[in-house]
């Protein structure tokens, strides 16, 4: 049953209500790192319950080392934004700092809607990968299959290069104008033979290169396989069914009832109001709230969103080989399918060597971070408002759940 402490509420950002339904699937498969086997689709079957109702959205401190470093950061100013810790069915700490507008003086709430960024990245490969499960295409596709007509450069770009960014399709980021990109609204069908213009910079699953542009491909191979558009398909397979009320994409540059983002300059704190996360459709368009994204953690880790084999090839390292033994002198990071892990612990001090998988993601005046343990079972979400928070989003995401997992409190980066 999912729980929320005694300790809970109190607290004048408290927020009422109950939610839709949190999806709780079967056993989670241990992750890269652990010896254990993945169950079996019917050991998985039989295990999953029908699903309680979200508890109160309530204010929730019972992490005493984190509740009393947060307050001191945001009485100081130097953290806007919300975290959520959760060990197994028991909500350990919810709680929002700061502003969700500072020029309208609107408080955050803790269903406040925050843009994911880079976190999209999971929800486009899960989608991929739902559609594998249904036969609807298979992740070893050549994607010329799908993206008709196609570069001949693309001969050998299989849709799984796409989705561990290592299909060497340039990234936006990475090509000529892409300041006026930036502030341009595109479709899917614009991004798509924008990406046709350039040439490859290696050979399909020789390097790995982050890529954004590769998920808006993805994005539009969801669109075929599906019959669908990729926002409405998005909505049907994973947002109304999993109650995630509070969640979507934004591919209009509509309000949404989405938070303001900023960013810190010499003169202040300044609003970010244009977002434009169209070019971004597939790569970065998801908002959400900390609430509908532990049910989304609990689908998509506890088996309840995807076949065994499928959430397999989501977390396996498909890097090369030969890709670096290390990165930033910590130790290298598994490519995933839209989705990392990484002994993230050993980056601050005291270090802890647990193994975590995880996204970032920035854009737009947003920094966050959600990772997920498997032994344990333990879900961390920090989100915030402010772009230029990446350290301190870091840090709190590792202070939050080294003390879930009773560790040593981390005090300090070690970068």
């Amino acid at each position: 049953m999912f729980e929320v402490p005694r300790t809970a509420g109190g607290h004048p950002r408290l927020v009422l209500g109950v939610l839709g339904a949190l999806i709780l699937g079967g056993a989670v498969w241990g992750g890269i790192a652990t010896a254990v086997p993945p169950k079996t689709d019917a050991a998985l079957v039989t295990e999953r319950a029908d699903a309680p109702p979200r508890p109160p959205l309530v204010v929730v401190q019972d992490l005493p080392q984190l509740a009393a470093r947060m307050d001191r950061e945001a009485a100081a100013g130097r953290f806007m934004g919300a975290v959520l810790v959760a060990k197994g069915d028991r909500v350990l700490f919810r709680q929002v700092y700061g502003k969700a507008n500072y020029e309208q003086d609107r408080a955050l709430a803790l269903d406040s809607r925050f843009r994911l960024a880079s976190i999209s990245k999971q929800f486009t490969a899960t989608a991929i990968l739902m559609l594998q499960d249904e036969g609807k295409l298979n992740v070893s596709d050549p994607v010329c299959k799908w993206i008709q007509p196609c570069p001949q450069a693309w001969a050998s770009v299989r849709i799984s290069h796409l989705l561990s960014h290592t299909s060497g399709i340039p990234d936006l980021m990475a090509r000529p104008g892409w300041g006026m990109r930036r502030t341009t609204p595109a479709t899917l069908n614009e991004l798509t033979e924008d990406s046709k213009r350039f040439g490859l910079q290696f050979e399909p699953g020789t390097k790995v290169r982050y890529d954004n542009a590769a998920f808006n491909l993805a994005a539009a191979i969801v669109e075929k396989a599906s019959g669908q558009p990729y926002e409405a398909y998005m909505r049907d397979a994973f947002f109304k069914p999993l109650g995630m009320k509070d969640s979507g994409l934004d591919l209009d540059g509509g309000d949404h009832d989405v938070i303001m983002g900023y960013a810190n300059f010499p003169g202040g704190l300044a609003a970010q109001p244009n977002a434009n996360t169209s070019i971004v459709a597939g790569a970065g368009a998801v908002y959400s709230t900390l609430d509908d994204l532990l049910v989304w953690q609990r689908a998509l880790h506890r088996g309840a969103l995807l076949k065994p084999s499928s959430y397999q090839q989501m977390l396996a390292d498909h890097a090369p080989a030969d890709t670096k033994p290390n990165e930033r002198s910590h130790p290298r990071r598994d490519w995933g399918f839209g989705i990392f892990s990484n002994r993230l612990g050993d980056q601050v001090r005291p270090s802890f060597q647990d193994r975590q998988i995880y996204h970032t993601g920035s854009w737009g005046g947003f920094r966050n971070l959600m990772l997920y343990q498997p032994e344990a079972d333990v879900t961390v979400i920090v989100l915030s408002n402010n772009y230029h928070l990446r350290d301190q989003v870091f840090l709190i995401s590792q202070q939050a759940m080294a003390e879930a997992l009773g560790r040593e409190f981390p005090t300090t980066l070690a970068r």
